[in-house]
């Protein structure tokens, strides 16, 4: 099995949900962040839910998005996970196969996979409540880490800092990255993660990556910084290249070399935020894998992110995927 891009991250099931701000404050739920919650817990938020309208249910989870966005637009991609041997598990993996993202046989055990209750406000923002099922015990011995060998990156989910076993697991892929020159990608996922799994986050950067991904919100609040200059100037100590996401404001892309890049935002009529900084990173990781300049990786990312905020979930077709990325192919 060969593949470009070797992806690691939390398998979930997303349930997608329409709710107003009130619903948020009656279930003291905080705006915009993922929290994380225990079966029974999720259950009572569920049975809440049951005179809303279900608007999606899909193989979620952050990096996963991340892959299918890059599989779409015709790169090679695997997906390593965990998922129970139930119902959502079946669900989850046919979603990532259908998607063109392989995965291993060895990602299904016992257990429950894990679910994400995302409840989507009338201005667009997201927010999450997750059980994470057996993909918290994501370890080792479920991954393969056979195709990473000769891919071209190695992308981490910052999702990942709450899982011992999962850190674990992310120190022998990247072990196994830096012996084979591949380079190194991580996305800090979520305020939430920035300021409760803080120590989770600096383990999986460890000595260092080659690029990372965050938004505005998480840079500020991972680097203790307020002007954008001194938070690029931080994260640049801990990557090569740092990819910050400003919503309308578009992009900043700043690498080592002091070059930095101003991405204009697409304009659009933004109704679900869910996944648009996860395809942002599998748009911009193509346009890299295709040797694309880091402008051109920007307006891709930009572009392809525009577009899912314009629709409920957090993917779009194969079709949509490849019709932002012929818009977006830089003159020869």
């Amino acid at each position: 099995m060969s593949v470009d891009l070797y992806v690691i991250g939390n398998a979930l099931v997303d349930l997608e949900y329409s709710v107003d701000d009130q619903f948020l404050q009656q279930h003291q739920l905080q705006k915009g962040t993922m929290q994380l919650a225990e079966q029974a817990t999720q259950q009572q938020l569920l049975n809440h839910l049951s005179q809303h309208h279900a608007q999606e249910k899909a193989s979620g989870g952050s990096a996963a998005n991340s892959a299918v966005a890059y599989a779409a637009m015709g790169g090679s991609t695997f997906y390593a996970c965990r998922v129970g041997n139930d119902d959502f598990g079946q669900f989850y993996l046919q979603g990532l196969s259908s998607a063109q993202v392989q995965t291993s046989p060895i990602s299904s055990s016992t257990g429950e996979t894990g679910t994400c209750v995302v409840l989507v406000t009338p201005d667009g923002e997201r927010t999450m409540q997750t059980y994470l099922g057996i993909t918290a015990e994501l370890s080792e011995q479920q991954i393969d880490f056979e195709p990473l060998n000769s891919a071209k990156y190695l992308y981490i989910e910052g999702y990942l800092a709450t899982s011992p076993s999962a850190r674990q697991a992310v120190k022998q892929a990247r072990k196994i990255a830096r012996t084979n020159t591949i380079q190194i990608a991580i996305t800090l996922s979520d305020p939430a993660m920035v300021q409760y799994a803080r120590d989770g986050l600096d383990d999986l950067i460890d000595d260092g990556v080659d690029i990372l991904f965050c938004n505005e919100h998480e840079a500020r609040m991972y680097t203790n910084t307020e002007q954008m200059e001194d938070t690029i100037a931080a994260l640049l100590k801990l990557s090569k290249t740092v990819v910050v996401t400003r919503s309308a404001d578009g992009a900043v892309i700043a690498t080592q070399d002091a070059e930095q890049i101003h991405i204009a935002a697409v304009p659009c009529n933004a109704i679900d935020t869910l996944g648009a900084g996860d395809s942002f990173a599998g748009a911009y990781l193509y346009g890299m894998s295709q040797g694309f300049s880091l402008q051109a990786c920007g307006d891709l990312a930009a572009a392809t992110a525009s577009k899912v905020v314009s629709q409920y979930g957090p993917r779009l077709t194969v079709a949509q995927y490849q019709s932002v990325l012929q818009q977006c192919l830089p003159a020869d």
